[in-house]
Order: C-alpha cells, then sequence, then structure tokens
C-alpha cells in the first residue's frame, strides 16, 4: 500500500494548453488549442496519443518528430512533467500554454525520442541508476521478468499506483524510514556506529539562478537556454546519528555545501557530537573521507542523461541566496525530515526530484 503522499504524487496532474506551430498549421480557420491533462510524474513524449488525433487533419506532409517548447524553449522529453513545470514556471501558470512541433526536431539541442519503447528505456534505466545508488549494484532490476517489467511500465503509463508499487517491491528498494530502522536496530549490536553505512538517496536537483534586480519571482525574466538550468545528479547520504532529524536543508546542504557556508555542514555536526562523546576527531575525519570517496567512485559509475555541474560550479557563495525548493509542486518548509520527502514526493523510478532557485548578485557568474 502507498502513503496518502505517493497517492498524491500519481494523481497530480498539469492542465495543459497546447498549441499547434503556426509553421505547421495548412488548414483555415487554425485548430484550437488542445487542453489535455500532463500526469506530474509522465513524460511529454507519452502524451502523443492524445495530442496527434486532435491536429493531424491540419498537419503538413511529412514524418513527425515530435517535441515541445515553452517560450521558444525546447523541451527535455525526459524529465518529467511535473518538473519542467517547476522549475520553468516560478509563478506557476494554469494552463500551461506549450507549443507542439511534428517537424523540424532541433537534433542539435535535444537528443532524438524515436517512439514510446524511447521513453521506456530511459524510465527503466533510471530505475537501474536508482537501484546502483541504493543497493549498490543493479542485479534485481536486470533480472526482472519480462511480464513484471511490462506490468511496470503498463501500470506507470495509466497511473497505476498499486500495481506499480507491488512489482517495484520485488526490486528490494526498500523504503528509507524501514531501512533507517532496521540499520539502526542492526547498529545497537555492533561494537562503533561507524560500521553502520548511510542511507544512499537517489536525488536529481535542478538549479535555476535569477538576477538580485528581481523583487518578484513572478517577474523573472524566462529560461531561454537550458544552460541557465544547472543539474547535479548526485546521491545524498543520510547519516545514523541518534538524536539529530536529518532534514530537507541538511539534504541541500550537502548538494549545494556553497549556499551554507556560515551554517556548519553535516559532517562538522556529526563531528562535534562524537567529540562530546569522547571520540577522536581523526577517527572521525578518516570515516567521513572514506564514506565520501566510496560516494565519489560509484557517482563516477553513473550514467547521467543531462548534462551535470559540479556543486560549485552551479552558483557562488558569494551573495547568493536560495529563494524557492519545490518538490512535486509543493513548497515545503526546509525543516522538514528528509526521510518523509523521500518516501512520499519521490517519483515512480526511485529519483527525488528537487527544484531549487537561486538569487544571485548582478554580474555574477550564471550556472552554465
Amino acid at each position: 500500500m502507498g502513503t496518502e503522499g505517493q497517492k498524491y504524487v500519481w494523481e497530480g496532474a498539469i492542465p495543459l494548453q497546447i498549441h499547434l506551430d503556426e509553421s505547421e498549421i495548412t488548414t483555415l480557420p487554425a485548430p484550437p488549442p488542445a487542453l489535455i491533462l500532463g500526469p506530474r510524474i509522465g513524460y511529454l513524449p507519452l502524451l502523443l496519443s492524445l495530442i496527434k488525433p486532435y491536429f493531424s487533419s491540419t498537419l503538413p506532409p511529412g514524418t513527425d518528430t515530435v517535441w515541445f517548447d515553452y517560450k521558444g524553449l525546447p523541451l527535455k522529453w525526459y524529465i518529467p512533467i511535473g518538473v519542467l513545470f517547476d522549475i520553468l514556471c516560478l509563478e506557476p501558470e494554469r494552463p500551461w500554454n506549450l507549443t507542439v512541433h511534428f517537424r523540424t526536431y532541433p537534433a542539435d539541442l535535444l537528443s532524438p525520442c524515436e517512439s514510446e519503447d524511447t521513453v521506456k528505456w530511459n524510465f527503466i534505466n533510471s530505475l537501474k541508476e536508482a537501484a546502483y545508488i541504493i543497493n549498490g549494484n543493479c542485479k534485481n532490476v536486470m533480472n526482472m521478468s519480462q511480464p513484471d517489467q511490462l506490468e511496470l511500465w503498463r501500470s506507470f503509463m495509466n497511473g497505476h499506483m498499486e500495481g506499480n508499487l507491488r512489482i517495484s517491491s520485488k526490486l528490494k528498494l526498500g523504503t528509507v524510514g524501514e531501512e533507517s530502522a532496521t540499520k539502526k536496530a542492526t547498529a545497537h549490536h555492533q561494537q562503533s556506529s561507524s560500521e553502520t553505512k548511510p542511507d544512499r538517496i537517489p536525488v536529481r536537483l535542478y538549479v535555476r539562478s535569477i538576477e538580485e534586480d528581481v523583487h518578484d519571482l513572478e517577474d523573472a525574466p524566462p529560461v531561454d537556454s537550458w544552460d541557465k538550468i544547472s543539474y547535479i545528479n548526485r546521491p545524498v547520504e543520510i547519516h545514523m546519528d541518534d538524536g539529530k532529524i536529518f532534514t530537507l536543508r541538511d539534504a541541500i546542504k550537502t548538494l549545494l555545501p556553497e549556499l551554507f557556508e556560515d551554517e556548519p555542514s553535516i559532517d562538522e555536526e556529526m563531528s562535534r557530537i562524537e567529540l562530546q562523546d569522547g571520540e577522536k576527531a581523526l577517527e572521525t575525519d578518516l570515516c567521513d573521507q572514506d564514506l565520501e570517496n566510496a560516494s565519489t567512485a560509484r557517482s563516477r559509475e553513473l550514467t547521467d542523461t543531462l548534462d551535470e555541474c559540479t556543486p560549485s560550479s552551479c552558483c557562488s557563495s558569494e551573495k547568493a541566496e536560495v529563494k524557492l525548493v519545490r518538490i512535486q509542486g509543493i513548497e515545503p518548509k526546509l525543516d522538514i525530515p528528509f526521510t518523509w520527502v523521500v518516501k512520499n514526493l519521490s517519483n515512480p523510478e526511485h529519483f527525488l526530484h528537487i527544484c531549487v532557485c537561486v538569487l544571485v548578485a548582478q554580474g555574477q557568474d550564471k550556472m552554465r
């Protein structure tokens, strides 16, 4: 059974008003825009079966190569619809006005999407990546039977949460809350808490920078290039520290430490607590270094579907401020327990997608 939060995520949808590109209209009068609901967890190419019949009578001759744009920005088809909306519409636009194109695919800007199978394998590959991050291997996904793989995809396509969770449970990716409880019980019988491995959470972070002279986010200029959106694909480690709740703020701090330089890092806070308990600082530093090296080694083996930046290249710490954090259309308080966020707001491929808007000083280096 899924949680109430998961149910809302699966049922979430963006009202879309889709216009056909003017250059592809061959009849008069021009067709009115199509009004449909785009599932937050879905992908734009999967809407083709609804959109194509609506516009088919007015299209020019040629082969369909479908793509979408928002205010002239070609939309990356492998980013979930809800994530695209959250990062590009800081002031939510309802309905969301998109333009659909059936010709002149911008191959220099977008990777090809030839069919539904392309989207399916992108989804499966993301699931493999998430499994590798969580378990250290993806053999359960690789060994999934064809019927289970088909049912997993069909349940995703049809928005059937229970069917999807039933198949997904066979992959033994676990729930972070349950995993944490198990690890705490195990750690109780171990000689040192350092032997307990932290939970590793698959996270994709999208960071958009806004210049400081914009006083209201609704006045922010539209994104005209993907160079203005930074992307971090990196696991977040939840350390087992009794008495301290690992929050959403802590998670973002591990990914964007330069924005929280005036606050102690998670490792520094852990070291302080351990020192109070009589632990040596050197042992703590070595333990943290080993964890960091292991995380880096694994991250290098993962295949990213977007151009990835390093945390330090996203934005300079000088006069930079987090103005907005949005997950599944929600702007949660940063003090909320991260385990709750992961359990309730992750996408079906087990990645947590976080959108962040950062206010930066004029003249400061922009995110690439």
